[in-house]
């Protein structure tokens, strides 16, 4: 494909959404509690890293890129780690607004034996105060002129209210940038004049009030979302199924996924929405953007865990592949 990766060094990207921190618990299970019947859990390792936003903000950086954080965090000791986090990215954090009274989010995730068995949230989805908004577009109204590309990450927990998404629009418009959403919930009219948004097909499904089964009925919810919630563009992910992008008045764009080892989907939307993000900024159309988006993904979904991909695996990805040997040797012979 036509991109130079390295050129995401180059990209400044404004990122809003729902910051939170992703807690692993690592261990083995070799008996059930005498309590209760449950599995009891040796833990041998923890980690943590950045979810949520704060994923889109990992990835971002993990390619070189300039990046603006925005959202919402609480006071306590999550909200200070979520902070320390973005500060060894050297991320612009001026847009993370703390609010008392509120939670970080906080998702524990316990692994035992490579198998996901319990995921525990710490959480609030109360909707941010008047002030907190005000903050954030002042922050999002002094940045934008120096970005390339805005990206909104939807993980409804209170931040992206309807309000915040029209003044964000609005900015943006007002300087010619493109604004890309990963959404949340049914009603997508919230995200109207977004330039694109990115569901997963079971997002689009009960967004479009319409059951995907086939490709028919996926062009059809495709269509519908694209008509009721007047946006320019839709990208359905599908997983194993890949994207299939959609624009206005063009015929649907259809990616198929390479087949690959899957360990953990977690936070392969994340990365979808980055790389798109910076392959727009470095100036590739939506088509090519999309396509190589969909190879990131399968990067990430072979890794365990809330994982990124780096400028090295993704320009790798991206070389075309030798011609195999037996097809050289068949076209001497025929010779």
């Amino acid at each position: 494909m036509n991109i130079d990766v390295s050129k995401f060094k180059e990209c400044r990207v404004l990122v809003i959404g729902d910051l939170m921190i992703d807690e692993y618990l690592w261990g083995d299970v070799d008996r059930i509690s005498p309590e209760a019947p449950v599995q009891v859990v040796e833990v041998k390792k923890e980690e943590s890293t950045l979810g949520g936003s704060g994923n889109v903000v990992n990835n971002l950086a993990a390619l070189g890129a300039k990046v603006f954080a925005s959202g919402v965090i609480g006071t306590g000791k999550n909200g200070n780690m979520l902070l320390k986090r973005l500060g060894y990215l050297r991320v612009d954090a001026g847009g993370v607004i703390r609010e008392h009274g509120r939670l970080t989010t906080r998702k524990t995730r316990i692994i035992a034996a490579h198998q996901h068995v319990l995921r525990i949230d710490r959480e609030t989805r109360k909707e941010i105060s008047g002030e907190t908004l005000d903050k954030i577009m002042r922050f999002t109204e002094k940045v934008i002129p120096e970005t390339d590309v805005v990206i909104v990450s939807d993980y409804g927990k209170g931040l992206i209210t309807k309000t915040l998404m029209a003044r964000v629009v609005k900015a943006a418009k007002k300087h010619g940038k493109i604004i890309i959403a990963d959404p949340k919930g049914l009603d997508y009219s919230k995200y109207t004049g977004v330039t694109l948004i990115t569901p997963n097909r079971k997002e689009a499904a009960l967004a479009a009030g319409v059951e995907i089964t086939n490709n028919s009925s996926l062009m059809e919810a495709g269509a519908k979302i694209i008509n009721s919630a007047g946006i320019e563009r839709l990208l359905v992910t599908c997983g194993k199924d890949g994207m299939v992008l959609f624009e206005r008045d063009k015929k649907p764009y259809k990616i198929r996924a390479e087949a690959r080892q899957v360990f953990d989907v977690s936070g392969a939307g994340d990365t979808v929405i980055a790389v798109l993000g910076l392959c727009l900024a470095a100036g590739a159309s939506f088509r090519t953007a999309a396509s190589v988006a969909n190879i990131a993904a399968g990067i990430v979904v072979g890794k365990v865990g809330t994982a990124t991909v780096s400028e090295k695996e993704l320009t790798a990805a991206l070389m075309p592949r030798s011609t195999p040997l037996s097809v050289n040797l068949r076209k001497k012979v025929r010779n």
